[in-house]
């Protein structure tokens, strides 16, 4: 798929937004510093934005990429800034504020980027000598707290979040930063995904690594809904079940956690990007950041394994599939005997580190042949595990007896399964460049069958159009504006909807090619048609993730 060129005109399509042979726009400007915006301003509504649209829309993302005269090397190290769009009555305001993390503190005070992030090692300060600068680099690289992922919630409270063991308590109203959360304070974890997933009975779950002299092991966590107190955080959590790694000493890299689990398992994805811990570990002595342990090894097997939630134990059946890497999941559910895993993912595992700014911020002929061509696509996958698989089931036979489904399970040995996987998609996302960033109507349909999910087209390195994916016909509906950009769009049900596309879809759109042109887009998740925008008079970078907060 990588040498796939996806960025052909489809003149059926008026929409259709193609480069031309001179290469890539640039878009530099989506992954510049901006200043914060911590009062509420009012924007120009274009179209309507339906009345019944009342919360707040919530999103997430890198803000600041330099410190004097230091500057960050990846597009994660950015510091959090966060952004409220509060909808009401068919008007929306808008403000942000940065985190008020330690690491922003500490890197404001100095005027130079003083805490390592994940692709941005700190220099040693040069005001000490070089005995102390040379010591420094034996001193254990510490983690950092920037929360720049996404909002979860945890016990009716907003946190932002990112993948080290930091987490902070924020208030949605005024974007405050309220309270620093250490996970490991709570259960012996060393951090948990950016994404966790949520019962409707408000139980949250997540996922853990342990790093022990006996090696590292992967946990779920469970939180529990109620609190004690009206200050309790993390109170309460506990780790319900641990998988050893396949290598002690390099566990898989996980993003996401929240679609891995059904109504009754969770499914955990040991993926072959994988973290060398010795490199890690001694980063700051060799002078590199902890992206340099980051590695795809495309020899190793993906491997599912399969808890059960409630009693925490693991199966013994081990679940296996070709080398791929995902970052993000769509849904995961349970149906005559099977587990239905959807699921965005790729052929290579390499793109993390393809996200340094140095390369979002070419453009033309440099950003295609050194950094666009080199990415393998992302598309939509189903996977069918088969729940019973006994000494008496045979081998060699495709154990998924789904009917019209091409996914196929096969016991190769015993407590072995091997899957290959059907496409939720048709020939004509090729044209779109794979997605990313995919939502559901997660109230309702999450951990249940369902039909259609939003996402993010990728023709370029950040999305340039939204697609709603029908995962039964597999047909798509588009939305694009040539030289703008969506972020990952976020489904919001209509009051009393009855049927699964009964709402609306919002994105934040922004293009490097006007000043202060940002603005919300709100789209009828039926038929994809834009319902209104509200333009914000400020610039705003890329974000990631988000979440809508209802009834404010």
């Amino acid at each position: 798929m990588a040498g796939d060129n996806p960025r052909k005109k489809n003149s059926n399509n008026k929409n259709q937004y193609f480069t031309d042979v001179h290469g890539l726009p640039s878009i530099e400007k989506l992954v510049c510093s901006v200043d914060e915006t911590p009062q509420p301003i009012t924007t120009k509504i274009r179209g309507t934005i339906p009345s019944w649209i009342h919360g707040n829309f919530l999103r997430n993302g890198p803000g600041k990429f330099e410190f004097g005269n230091t500057q960050f090397n990846h597009w994660f190290d950015g510091m959090a800034l966060m952004h409220q769009y509060r909808i009401e009555g068919g008007k929306v305001t808008y403000m942000s504020r940065f985190l008020n993390s330690d690491c922003y503190k500490a890197n404001a005070e100095n005027n130079r980027i003083v805490v390592s992030e994940f692709g941005t090692l700190a220099m040693p300060d040069p005001c000490k000598n070089f005995f102390q600068r040379f010591l420094s680099r034996f001193e254990m690289q510490q983690p950092t707290d920037n929360a720049s992922v996404s909002f979860v919630e945890y016990k009716g409270d907003y946190y932002v979040s990112t993948e080290t063991n930091y987490m902070h308590r924020i208030d949605p109203e005024t974007l405050e930063t309220k309270q620093k959360v250490d996970w490991s304070k709570f259960i012996a974890v060393n951090g948990a995904t950016a994404h966790p997933h949520t019962d409707p009975d408000g139980t949250t779950y997540n996922m853990g690594n342990s790093y022990t002299s006996k090696g590292a092991s992967y946990n779920i966590i469970k939180v529990p809904p109620e609190k004690i107190n009206p200050e309790d955080t993390l109170e309460g959590a506990t780790v319900i079940c641990t998988i050893p790694c396949e290598d002690k000493t390099k566990p898989s890299y996980y993003h996401s956690f929240g679609e891995t689990m059904s109504e009754n398992y969770v499914v955990f994805i040991e993926q072959p990007i994988k973290l060398d811990l010795l490199k890690i570990v001694t980063g700051k002595l060799r002078g590199k950041g902890i992206s340099d342990g980051v590695y795809w090894d495309p020899k190793l097997q993906t491997v599912f394994h399969l808890i059960n939630k409630h009693t925490g134990r693991l199966s013994p059946i081990k679940y296996y599939a070709n080398p791929l890497s995902t970052f993000h999941q769509i849904n995961c559910y349970e149906e005559n005997g099977f587990i239905i895993m959807d699921m965005c993912c790729s052929d290579d595992g390499k793109a993390i580190n393809n996200f340094l700014l140095q390369n979002l911020r070419k453009s033309g002929d440099a950003l295609d042949e050194q950094v666009y061509n080199t990415i393998c696509r992302i598309f939509p996958r189903r996977f069918v595990l088969p729940l019973v698989v006994g000494k008496d089931t045979p081998c060699g036979q495709n154990l998924n007896t789904r009917p019209d489904s091409p996914a196929t399970a096969t016991k190769t040995g015993e407590n072995k399964v091997y899957c290959t996987h059907e496409d939720l998609h048709g020939g004509d996302l090729h044209e779109y460049g794979g997605l990313e960033f995919p939502q559901i109507n997660y109230k309702m349909y999450n951990t249940h069958p369902y039909r259609y999910f939003y996402a993010c087209g990728f023709r370029h390195l950040v999305g340039d159009s939204l697609i709603k994916m029908d995962v039964q016909d597999k047909h798509m509906k588009i939305w694009q504006q040539p030289g703008y950009y969506p972020s990952e769009p976020v489904f919001v049900p209509s009051p009393n909807a009855v049927e699964e596309d009964d709402g609306v879809v919002l994105s934040v759109v922004i293009t490097p090619n006007k000043d202060k042109s940002t603005f919300l887009l709100v789209l009828d998740a039926k038929d994809f048609e834009e319902l209104g925008r509200a333009e914000v008079p400020v610039n705003i970078p890329y974000g990631f993730h988000g979440a809508f907060q209802a009834g404010i």
